[in-house]
Order: structure tokens, then sequence, then C-alpha cells
């Protein structure tokens, strides 16, 4: 059994990952701003301690007696992640942690030249394994939960429509945060994935009429496809963040998920996609779950616990 500290425990990505390390016998730390964190009503973590990703201070005293960390990076701290990942491995390796696992939460490109947090993915994993803390990437490119999220379920459960800014083309191999959590979870058993990074997705390849086809049997009824902009997205995005974000930092957010939004649908490299069969290979104790499955044991009700965008 191993203690393993995980950055941004109060977000649905952490609380994913605390899950799946319970599920498999390890002690957890939550690691966040408070000293009492938020976590949904889950009695998983055996402890928790403070970490602030802008007070460098308290990363090593958060990261001290781990013998891993799992990290996540904020969505309002997009542009960071080049400067501070590597920062923050640094910290867990002076700390004495012998693993660090990062979720980057976007597909990481095998060449240079893409754009957002996609070249800075590149980046940051350059400054990881730069530090020498054995580590392990993972780049999940779309996640299963976003539907849950206030800018997307309130369309499906009360209006009927799946509103995203997904066009008619677009592909996607969508996974689910439980699954994130195992693959990373996985990796801590795993001395051939030190050192390695690879992107991740579910075994299904979605357009968007195939995600309203899943959802309305689910539900039993018609879900109606109803794209979006990538304008209109960011500004959902935004408007679901509510006061976590600061006023005058709106604006741009939501620019920049509409540029973001704009190059996923016309990319030539698909960053939305993955080859499914190299993913299960590589992580065949892994069980991907289908859309279907993951939707049809979701609490879809507007009093479930529902972390913002984190």
């Amino acid at each position: 059994m191993s203690l393993v500290s995980v950055v941004g425990s109060t977000g649905r990505q952490g609380l994913a990952q605390i899950r799946q390390l319970a599920a498999t016998g390890h002690k957890v730390r939550a690691l966040s701003r408070s000293e009492t964190p938020d976590l949904g009503g889950s009695n998983a973590a055996d402890e928790a301690r403070v970490f602030d990703l802008y007070d460098e201070s308290t990363w090593v005293p958060a990261f001290e007696g781990s013998d891993a960390v799992f990290y996540t990076h904020p969505l309002q701290a997009r542009e960071d992640r080049a400067t501070l990942s590597g920062r923050v491995a640094t910290a867990a390796k002076e700390a004495g942690a012998e693993r660090f696992v990062w979720n980057t939460s976007s597909w990481i490109p095998d060449k240079p030249g893409d754009p957002f947090t996609y070249g800075n993915n590149t980046v940051a994993i350059n400054s990881i394994f730069r530090t020498g803390i054995p580590a392990t990437i993972f780049g999940s490119v779309l996640f299963m939960d976003n539907l849950l999220t206030n800018w997307a379920r309130p369309f499906i459960v009360h209006e009927d429509r799946y509103v995203y800014a997904h066009q008619p083309h677009l592909e996607a191999n969508w996974i689910s945060l439980d699954d994130v959590g195992k693959c990373m979870t996985a990796a801590l058993d795993r001395p051939d994935m030190e050192g390695t990074w690879m992107n991740i997705g579910g075994p299904e390849r979605f357009k968007p009429e195939d995600t309203v086809a899943t959802l309305s049997r689910v539900f039993g009824k018609d879900i109606k496809y109803d794209p979006c902009t990538p304008e209109e997205f960011g500004d959902l995005l935004v408007d679901a963040l509510g006061d976590s974000m600061a006023p005058e930092a709106r604006a741009e957010f939501s620019a920049g998920i509409a540029a973001f939004y704009h190059h996923n649908n016309d990319s030539p490299t698909r960053p939305f996609c993955v080859n499914f069969d190299f993913v299960q290979e590589r992580l065949p104790e892994v069980d991907f779950e289908t859309m279907e499955t993951w939707a049809a044991r979701q609490d879809w009700s507007d009093e479930a616990h529902r972390p913002s965008a984190g």
C-alpha cells in the first residue's frame, strides 16, 4: 500500500482519482487550498493537507511522506502549465516522492506546432522529465463527465438538447474521469510506464449523432443534437464557472475557449481522437467503459454534488 497525494482533490478529476486510488487499496492524501476540502461527501481520502499552486511554500510540506503525487492543472490556469508543472514535479522530488503522474486533461501532440494547451503540454512534459523524478503522463482527450457540468447537463436533462461546440463531422474518443483515474493508478505498479507519455481515450469514436443516440437510449427519450458556436460555448463555460472566475478574466477566458474549439473542429491532427487499440494494448488491466455504461450509472439530478469545471 502506498500513500498518494492528489493535487486538485476537490475538482471533478481529483475526486475520480481519489475514488480509483481508494478502490485499489492505496492511502490517499487530499490536497487543496483548504485544510478541510469539500470532497462531495466522499470519505475515500485518509488525510488532507494544504496545497496552493500559487504559494510554493506549501508544496513540499504537502508532498512530504508521499510515495507518489497525482497532479491536475487547474482549468483556469491553462497557460501556466508549461512553467508550473516542472516546478511542482521538482517539489515532489524534493519531498521524497518516487512517482509523479500527470493527467494533462488534453491531447499531447507528437510533433511541434499545435497551439493552445496542446503545445504547452509538450513543454511541460519536458520540464517534468528533466527534474529526474520517475513520471508518467497521460493526455486524456475529452471527458464524458463534461456532460454532467452546468454548461451541458441542464440542456440534456431539462430541454432534451445536446448543446456542444462539436460540429457534425468532429469525432472524439470520449473517456470517463474514472477511467482516467484507473489509468493513473495502474501506472503506479508499472515500472515500464516510468518516463513515458501517452494519449488516452475511450473505446468508442463518436460523432455528435452517436452521442445523442446514446443519450436518447439512456434517458428513454429523444435528445436532439443542437450545436452551438465556439463563441457561445465559451460563454456557457464561463457562466458555469460562476463566482469562481474573476469578472475581469471572463471575456478573455471565453475567447480562449472559442479559439480552442475552432481549432478542435478544424484541425487535421484530430486532437479528440486516439488509437484505442494501442491504449488497450498498453493498459490491458484497465476495463474502459462505454458512454452508455457511464451515462446509465450517473446521478443526473439537480441535487447531485457537482464541481463546476475543475
